[in-house]
């Protein structure tokens, strides 16, 4: 990339040609000062420390150590080393070694996408147990499913709550249940206590909410499931507001009598702000009776203990919720 290297040139000439065993035998020589000792410490014979030291001497072009009994005094270039060699090699095994996470500790932050529908379940509970846990740590939500394998694979994002498909074998899917397809209408609408059927409810219009669908773009000609399936019926509805924005949904469901395809669960902020009436499919109607969701993940954050912390919790989160909603029953 243009300018990625301006004001730096990386030397890889020079480095390729040291050993980091090397600069490791040589910290233990300046420590012990003795080619026996400093051979017992790292586990070789003497003849192997004094084959180091002389290509220690070729490395650095200096003598390093002279002889004075049976001990070696450091040269001045070897002084100067001791002071910086330490830190140095700290260095090196911190960037070499399992990269740990403290979530007490550590700022780290995980780009998470998901429907709309399942953040307002998720997310209230989630960020009240990471912000108790993880006081440092970020969490960015956004319901932009569309192309999502891609950013996956550019670090985009971290996570992704999708219907369960088939992806290559770069991206790890871990199922987290799933959902029961339903029929919203406001409490008090026509069709509340009747039976369902096809043709009862292709007298109403609808609202269109894009669920659990990846779309670039919100769209009447943006076809469900629902409309390929009543399409080979020959039939079609009508959509009157077609939208991605689950509260702008749910406002004009509570004050029309439109009918909206969604979930048989139930949603929190629905039961305290809205009263919606749920209906399952008629049987006239094919269809999935449970949709699989799985998070996504690419498989460059595996080894990450950040992500893998946080898919921790986020299961975890996922679980309770999931209960709470078994233990209250349906509405």
């Amino acid at each position: 990339m243009p300018g990625m290297n301006q004001g730096y040139d990386m030397p890889v000439n020079s480095l390729s040609r040291i050993d980091l065993n090397l600069l490791v035998a040589l910290e233990v020589l300046l420590e012990e000062r003795n080619v026996t000792r400093a051979a017992e410490r790292l586990f070789i014979t003497q003849p192997a420390m004094s084959k180091t030291l002389q290509r220690l001497r070729v490395l650095l072009d200096d003598e390093l150590f002279i002889r004075s009994g049976r001990e070696l005094v450091p040269t001045v270039r070897a002084q100067e080393l001791l002071v910086r060699l330490p830190a140095l090699l700290v260095e090196v095994e911190d960037v070499v070694a399992a990269r740990s996470f403290d979530p007490l500790l550590d700022a780290g932050s995980v780009h998470l996408a998901t429907p709309e529908f399942v953040a307002v379940q998720l997310v209230p509970h989630l960020t009240w147990e990471l912000a108790g846990e993880a006081p440092q740590f970020s969490l960015s939500i956004s319901n932009k499913l569309e192309n999502y394998q891609h950013q996956l694979r550019a670090g985009e994002l971290d996570f992704v709550v999708a219907v369960d498909t088939k992806l290559p074998d770069e991206f790890v899917a871990t199922p987290v249940g799933g959902f029961a397809p339903a029929i919203w209408m406001r409490r008090g609408h026509p069709l509340a206590e009747e039976q369902m059927t096809l043709e009862k409810m292709l007298q109403y219009p609808f609202i269109q909410y894009f669920l659990l669908q990846a779309s670039e773009r919100v769209s009447p000609q943006a076809d469900t499931r629902f409309d390929k399936t009543i399409a080979e019926q020959g039939l079609k509805r009508r959509k009157v507001l077609v939208t991605d924005q689950l509260m702008t949904a749910l406002y004009a469901l509570e004050s029309s009598d439109c009918l909206m395809l969604a979930t048989a669960d139930d949603l929190k902020v629905e039961t305290r702000m809205f009263e919606i009436v749920r209906k399952p499919y008629p049987d006239d109607i094919a269809h999935d009776s449970f949709i699989p969701v799985s998070l996504f993940q690419h498989r460059r954050t595996l080894q990450s203990s950040m992500h893998r912390w946080f898919k921790e919790r986020l299961l975890e989160v996922m679980d309770e919720v999931r209960e709470a909603q078994v233990g209250d029953g349906p509405s």
